[in-house]
């Protein structure tokens, strides 16, 4: 067989490895299993998160949550930038990995290419979720409303610590000041 035909054997198996690449989950994560996506479904105030490209510099963050007509879920983000004076936002769609009830889904803003949304955490009101994304280097802590208290933060801090985040990276949002 000649390299390139080997090559060409190949290709298909590197993209799916390329495409399904961030599904994972850190090992120290566990999605919880009493998934309920309708009472998941609305806004959710970003609290904290540790920083990445894609919100870099935002304040007011929300993502909001709806059903899509292929039974996935259609993902809002939304922030505001301070220096360019406009909001930002981002349509993205999920789908379960699993089970519906097991609270692991993929979610992609970019075409075909999808990310690991782990809920690892939901308080048992479903006031606040603690999420993950496929390693150590995405976390958020989510709120239905734009504050937390303080034992809150402290308790997604101490967690997030146990499963091997580094929580001294973590940004707090601001959702309280005024707009320019």
């Amino acid at each position: 067989m000649t390299r390139f035909k080997l090559y060409l054997k190949a290709l298909p198996v590197l993209l799916v490895l390329l495409l399904t690449g961030c599904l994972g989950m850190p090992k120290s994560v566990t999605p919880i299993q009493t998934f309920d996506v309708n009472e998941y479904l609305g806004t959710w105030y970003e609290i904290a998160r540790l920083d990445h490209s894609f919100e870099r510099g935002l304040t007011h963050v929300t993502a909001t949550y709806s059903f899509k007509e292929d039974g996935g879920v259609k993902v809002i983000n939304r922030g505001y930038s301070a220096q360019e004076g406009e909001w930002q936002q981002a349509e993205g769609k999920a789908y379960f990995v699993n089970e519906p009830n097991e609270g692991y889904l993929k979610v992609s803003f970019f075409g075909p290419f999808y990310g690991s949304y782990v809920i690892f955490y939901l308080d048992p009101a479903g006031q606040y979720a603690f999420i993950s994304g496929p390693d150590h280097e995405y976390l958020w802590l989510l709120s239905r409303t734009p504050t937390v208290d303080d034992s809150v933060k402290q308790q997604f801090i101490k967690i997030s610590q146990e499963k091997g985040f580094d929580t001294k990276q973590l940004i707090f949002v601001d959702q309280t000041s005024g707009l320019d």
